[in-house]
């Protein structure tokens, strides 16, 4: 018979979460969702509406009212229709997406849209709190990680900016994500930890199908 099979894959920025759960995802044939994309997608909406990332009330509506959606077998993010794949990457939105992940209507209403996500198939879910919080039952849960010094650097290649300011914003980043008060990036005590520092894409992509293959009857049993 067949289940399905929800990977909950955690960890801090540059970690390399997006790359491998997005491969991953791709050679199980199960769906890819970037929970990050989720609170940038609203950052990116309340940005443009001119809405403060310290109003609370309007940010849980913004986040309640967003229809996100990604597009199937790509990294494609769509907002309410909008194709913002490219304008939700932004440093300004990046940071935007931080501060407002730790408003509770938000946190609450995007786990929901998290969870329906999953109760449609099998999925690969990246985030900070997928393990802890949204499906604390995930039949695999790996938490990612890597020296500072690594993640920054990764960044930096991808956004084309100075390491050494990249390092700075993503230790403020990481500060305020272990430190908020609803659903704190941290490793769940039956997670994986990986340290990603001296490997390869290959290497981890490898090494988390391997985890998934174990927990999930060799990988043959799935709904997609």
């Amino acid at each position: 018979m067949e289940k399905r099979i929800i990977v909950a894959i955690d960890g801090p920025a540059g970690a390399g979460k997006s790359t491998i759960a997005r491969r991953v995802a791709e050679k199980l044939d199960f769906v890819y969702i970037d929970t990050g994309a989720m609170y940038r997608a609203v950052a990116l909406w309340a940005m443009r509406a001119g809405v403060d990332s310290a109003d609370m009330h309007r940010l849980e509506q913004l986040a309640t009212e967003a229809s996100i959606e990604f597009e199937p077998g790509s990294s494609g993010v769509l907002l309410n229709g909008e194709d913002v794949t490219e304008a939700i990457r932004a440093p300004a939105v990046s940071q935007t997406a931080s501060k407002i992940s730790a408003v509770t209507g938000v946190r609450r209403a995007l786990v929901e849209k998290q969870r329906r996500m999953g109760q449609a198939g099998s999925v690969v879910m990246e985030g900070r709190d997928i393990g802890s919080v949204v499906f604390p039952d995930a039949q695999v849960k790996i938490y990612l990680d890597a020296d500072t010094g690594v993640r920054a650097n990764r960044r930096a290649r991808e956004l084309e900016r100075p390491a050494s300011d990249v390092e700075r914003e993503m230790a403020d980043r990481d500060l305020r994500d272990r430190a908020r008060r609803d659903s704190p990036l941290l490793q769940s005590p039956d997670a994986v930890y990986v340290d990603t520092t001296g490997l390869d894409l290959d290497q981890v992509e490898e090494l988390v199908l391997k985890l998934i293959r174990d927990r999930t009857s060799n990988g043959k049993e799935y709904a997609r």
